[in-house]
């Protein structure tokens, strides 16, 4: 007996000593601020990292601080589908860390700087991986920032670009940006007011024409663009609707955790996961580089975005601006029937052109299939046997499921979505500054445990929390059962108007045909929604928009009234509720 327990502890200690903990300095591998682009040797260089390692080691890569610079040409080439961008192919990825366990970069202040279009940071298929202490950015945005020098009313608007910006005047008298790779045409853009950096009140998306620009004697530039809001002295970012590139991807992951990490800059989302089981943002930050960064904005699109993940996604402690959508967006991918091939068989298809090709899902997942017209769950739970082509699904539009249960025949006559409910997340997003940014605060389309408190929503231009649901145009999945929303500020939200923006807080899933919803979407039992203990700075009408919920409570929140603007919403109600039930409203 006595020797049985020493050969256990003898292996356990064998076992332990073949499982290190691996430091390695990335100065030693050439990759030393300062020294040009590193595109190629940081590919080399993890290569020959992972050569020295053993399964079940703990690597941390560590950077010295100073300034790396990234170029796409010598970069590793990689195609990813990824959810809520523009595909487009084999695109470069600055660092691309594939296939590690127990991974930790230490980025130990250091400045990661990319030109053209690239993808700063892949994290895919790892468990346990760990980022920290860097920041991103890139030296020529494709946003142009420009500032209002002369407003002559019907004579058009005269401005002047930052002086980083690139841009050239088309021979067709076109206004274009362009950089390593790139060229554009922007025709649309958000404008700020100079001191506050807030978003110019009741503007929105401001659209323009550039034609016929041309360049005044003292190098200005008076294209036939005309709008009475801009004054002297607005900022303007102009940009497209293009979003290729994040800043951060992550896809397939376990356990991944970034802190400290800034995003000051990136050509699509800041931070995009997709197909993850927990993520922690700890520190992590969409944000200019200080208060007297020139820039007024950050990314192309949402700060962050979780697209079909699972486990628990924990955002605290953030700063999130200047971005030109949401602060945090979380939900899954609907899927539309498309056919059947078996009495447990069917065919079901990616509809958004910016969502498809990734994983959706794996055997043994539980899923239900939805009415699309009046958003209400057909037949019973149903779990996935096989999905093909496989499980990766990489470049794949349309998927065949097969399910373990027998389908209800009636559903193939309606409008069918198809949702994965295993891969949806609890959410906790607490302590965060969300603040000057287009669009929307924070959306959240999870039916578990969702807690948003602590925050600081200020001067977002748009609904500050969005409770949606949309199987008909965005396809983001899926009801909200359990929502917490306590102890936030809400300071002057909804100073313009975009989509889904009835309210400060808005709870708005898209419902086509709502007379003949038998059902609610949301909620389901009561206090499934509670909005408590938060306080509303406001200059206008409306609080909290609600449409089919049951269970819903707003109570304890201060409402404060300011002369900030002038009212201008169209909603007029400080509470507005739509198809709803077991309500209670008090303040």
């Amino acid at each position: 007996m006595k020797k049985r327990i020493t050969i256990i502890i003898l292996l356990s200690t064998m076992s332990s000593l073949m499982s290190l903990g691996r430091t390695f300095d990335l100065g030693a591998y050439g990759i030393l601020p300062g020294t040009g682009d590193l595109s190629g040797k940081i590919a080399s260089a993890l290569d020959i990292i992972r050569k020295q390692c053993r399964e079940g080691d703990s690597v941390t890569l560590r950077l010295m601080p100073g300034r790396y610079d990234f170029h796409p040409d010598e970069a590793m080439q990689h195609t990813y589908y990824i959810s809520n961008h523009d595909q487009t192919g084999s695109q470069a990825i600055g660092i691309a860390l594939e296939g590690w366990d127990n991974l930790t970069l230490d980025g130990c202040g250091a400045e990661l700087v990319f030109h053209g279009v690239m993808i700063p940071l892949a994290v895919t298929d790892s468990r346990g991986c760990t980022v920290k202490n860097l920041s991103i950015d890139f030296e020529n945005p494709q946003i142009a920032q420009v500032r209002i020098v002369e407003n002559r009313g019907g004579g058009g608007i005269v401005f002047k670009p930052e002086s980083w910006v690139r841009y050239r005047i088309t021979r067709d008298s076109v206004f274009e940006t362009y950089g390593e790779g790139w060229a554009l045409r922007p025709s649309t853009g958000i404008a700020f007011e100079p001191e506050t950096r807030h978003i110019l009140w009741n503007t929105g998306d401001i659209f323009y024409d550039t034609k016929g620009v041309r360049a005044t004697e003292d190098g200005l530039l008076a294209p036939r663009w005309q709008d009475s809001r801009l004054v002297p002295g607005t900022v303007v970012a102009m940009r497209t609707w293009y979003r290729p590139a994040p800043g951060i991807f992550l896809y397939g992951n376990t356990g991944t955790t970034l802190k400290d990490v800034r995003v000051h800059y990136a050509f699509g989302m800041g931070l995009i996961a997709q197909f993850c089981d927990g993520i922690t943002l700890d520190g992590f930050s969409v944000c200019l580089k200080g208060e007297d960064d020139p820039r007024y904005f950050t990314t192309q699109a949402d700060a962050t975005h979780f697209s079909q993940c699972k486990g628990v996604i924990h955002s605290s402690g953030g700063l999130y601006e200047g971005m030109m959508d949401d602060a945090v967006n979380v939900h899954g991918i609907y899927l539309k029937m498309t056919g059947r091939t078996g009495e447990r068989t069917v065919t079901a298809r990616f509809m958004h052109d910016q969502a498809w090709g990734f994983r959706w899902g794996e055997a043994g997942d539980s899923v239900r299939t939805i009415d699309a017209d009046v958003m209400e769950y057909t037949g019973t739970m149903l779990h996935i046997e096989s999905i093909s082509p496989d499980e990766s699904c990489h470049g794949q539009k349309e998927l065949t499921i097969t399910f373990r249960e027998p389908l209800d025949t009636g559903i193939f006559h309606k409008n069918i979505g198809i949702e994965n409910l295993s891969r949806t997340p609890e959410v906790l997003f607490s302590d965060n500054m969300v603040r000057n940014n287009r669009a929307r605060g924070a959306l959240f389309s999870s039916p578990r445990r969702t807690v948003v408190e602590n925050n600081v929503f200020d001067h977002t231009s748009g609904t500050a929390i969005l409770l949606c649901g949309d199987c008909n145009g965005w396809y983001e999945s899926g009801a909200c059962r359990d929502v917490l929303i306590r102890g936030n500020r809400f300071i002057n939200a909804l100073t313009s108007m975009y989509q889904f923006t009835m309210a400060v807080i808005s709870i708005y899933p898209e419902i086509p045909d709502l007379e003949m919803q038998t059902g609610y979407f949301h909620g389901g039992t009561p206090g499934a929604v509670t909005i408590t203990g938060n306080t509303f700075e406001t200059f206008d009408m409306p609080i909290l928009y609600a449409k089919s919920i049951d269970g819903l409570i707003f109570k304890d929140n201060i409402i404060t009234v300011n002369d900030s603007y002038r009212p201008f919403h169209k909603n007029r109600n400080r509470f507005l509720l739509e198809r709803t039930d077991n309500v209670g409203i008090s303040y």
